[in-house]
């Protein structure tokens, strides 16, 4: 395949999630971007939101004015569009260009009525977050544009990538006045198929029967899957991350991805043979120390303690299972004590003041509730907090413990107090046995760190395992399979699992961490970039396509 290198002047990538840590999309943009520097340089640009008013929400944001032929200061944007340039603060350091977008809320109405006549958007049904992602996406769009102008770049030769619903609007706004630039969408989760699962609707066994557009006005989703749909159609080039989603795609937004583009890892992120041990001995520790506080007896140091993480989705992300699991497991009577951790951000209010007390000044009484770090403000509608309060009455093992920590672990959070990424070489096992998952980054970097995972075969990432490794547990990923009518089976299977691996012995327990360490290097992103370059291609090609027939 030639390489898109030479035909590019400037490749933009428009994210809500750039130096901005809020889901998993942030994890695909900061481990590829080193991939794509080597490839483009200083002709990759990253845009994202500017929280001018709040520094810490934009993650790893180095300004440097000079960037981009000082176009900061050069440029004189519309509708008070502000721009603020310099470097990303993640492996291979790319530009950046962060927008101030809050001008374009008094341009939208106008702006949808133009989208509704030249691509039939509904934007009547909006709410919630809706008017800030296209005023963000319509900013970066004209930023784009702007930068591309003030670079002197061959219109032929920019590309305008965005990601996810949230950035739709700017691909049409660049279609609609800068025809000449070749797009590329990219839906990392439909959000109608987000919608379906979330509402408890089962997804898989009457899949083929779904209609996007009428279940869109069932689960009042119409202007934003208006918007994803028309995105996916106009686009020049659209892809998606897994052969799970691109089959949703064909169902949910009637269109096929042209590319899919899997998410890789960057091996960058995981610390040498020397730090891992450190990190490991400092974060078992802590957490050791937390349980104790929190259940009011000792943890020893060879307590096995496995997790779950990511978005606070409670039956997509499969957490509603794991829960389950971990009960089950307690009623087992387990030869050996399980510390298991619900490593899942909420609505957080506060520290826990009575563990908080615990931990600074060495004094000891045990916190109400016993099984979480932070105290919520919705403690009465969280389901995870729910259900563990339920379980903590129910359940009298004292050999299998849960602790919910509901924070972003960025090690700040008053209790733990260590990032994810020095957190992760502490855990024995991570459980991810997701009903919804277009790819699944937890269990890969999981993998990445050599923790052994369990995924499902609902995940793109457990599907990638499947077929490129056949799914063997010996590569350190276990993927079980969900179905609509299988739940009670996969508890059993995944408490099975976890007791399997905290009675492994010690050998049989470092082979398997190396295992998922090799496993995830097939995952690089030096593998998978291919498909981006693909993708830029095939949206050049079909851009020339569409302007030979204007």
């Amino acid at each position: 395949m030639q390489t898109q290198n030479a035909k590019i002047d400037v490749l933009f990538e428009s994210s809500w999630e750039v130096c901005h840590k809020v889901g998993g999309i942030y994890t695909v943009l900061s481990t590829k971007a080193r991939e794509l520097k080597k490839l483009y340089g200083d002709r990759l640009v990253f845009i994202g939101p500017d929280f001018k008013e709040d520094a810490d929400a934009s993650t790893g944001f180095i300004e440097r004015k000079t960037l981009l032929k000082k176009a900061a200061s050069a440029l004189k944007l519309p509708y008070g569009i502000t721009l603020r340039i310099g470097r990303w603060d993640i492996p291979g350091s790319p530009i950046v260009a962060l927008v101030g977008y809050e001008g374009v809320y008094a341009e939208l109405n106008r702006i949808y009525g133009e989208m509704w006549k030249e691509f039939g958007v509904d934007s009547l049904h909006a709410y919630g977050d809706y008017d800030e992602s296209c005023a963000f996406a319509i900013a970066s769009a004209i930023a784009a544009g702007a930068i591309a102008d003030h670079l002197k770049a061959d219109p032929a030769k920019v590309i305008a990538h965005f990601d996810e619903w949230t950035t739709g609007m700017g691909l049409l706004y660049t279609r609609m006045t800068r025809p000449q630039t070749a797009t590329v969408f990219t839906t990392h989760a439909t959000s109608i198929g987000r919608s379906i699962c979330g509402n408890g609707k089962p997804l898989y066994d009457y899949f083929t029967g779904y209609n996007g557009d009428q279940m869109a006005r069932e689960l009042n989703m119409e202007s934003k899957h208006s918007l994803e749909k028309t995105a996916a159609h106009q686009a020049d080039c659209f892809t998606t991350v897994s052969d799970v989603t691109a089959r949703e795609c064909r169902q949910l937004l009637d269109i096929n991805p042209q590319v899919v583009t899997p998410n890789g890892f960057e091996p960058g992120f995981v610390p040498g043979a020397a730090k891992y041990a450190s990190l490991r001995k400092a974060g078992r520790a802590r957490l050791l120390r937390i349980a104790s506080m929190l259940t009011g007896r000792e943890w020893s140091d060879d307590t096995f303690i496995v997790a779950t993480s990511g978005r606070n989705e409670y039956r997509n992300k499969g957490i509603d299972l794991c829960l389950d699991a971990i009960d089950s497991l307690g009623k087992s009577r387990p030869e050996k004590d399980i510390l298991a951790l619900v490593l899942v951000p909420a609505w957080v209010k506060e520290p826990s003041g009575g563990l908080l007390v615990d931990l600074t000044d060495e004094g000891y009484t045990r916190p109400e509730p016993d099984f979480t770090t932070h105290r919520l403000n919705n403690e009465d509608s969280d389901a995870i907090f729910r259900r563990l309060a339920r379980l903590s009455k129910e359940n009298a093992s004292e050999r299998v413990k849960t602790v919910y920590v509901p924070c972003y672990l960025d090690g700040h959070d008053g209790i733990v107090d260590i990032s994810y990424y020095d957190l992760l070489p502490a855990l024995d096992l991570t459980v991810f046995p997701s009903y919804y998952e277009p790819w699944g980054y937890t269990p890969l970097e999981s993998i990445a760190f050599g923790v052994p995972t369990v995924s499902s075969d609902k995940a793109g990432f457990g599907q990638w395992v499947l077929s490129t490794f056949g799914g063997s547990a010996s590569t350190g990923v276990e993927v079980i399979a969900r179905t609509d009518s299988n739940y009670d089976h996969d508890v059993a299977e995944v408490a099975s699992i976890i007791r399997r691996h905290a009675l492994m012995p010690a050998n049989e327990t470092a082979a398997l961490r190396q295992a998922a360490a090799q496993t995830a290097k097939s995952a690089d992103w030096k593998y998978f970039i291919a498909r981006y370059e693909e993708a830029y291609g095939e949206a050049m090609r079909r851009r020339d396509e569409r302007l030979a027939k204007a």
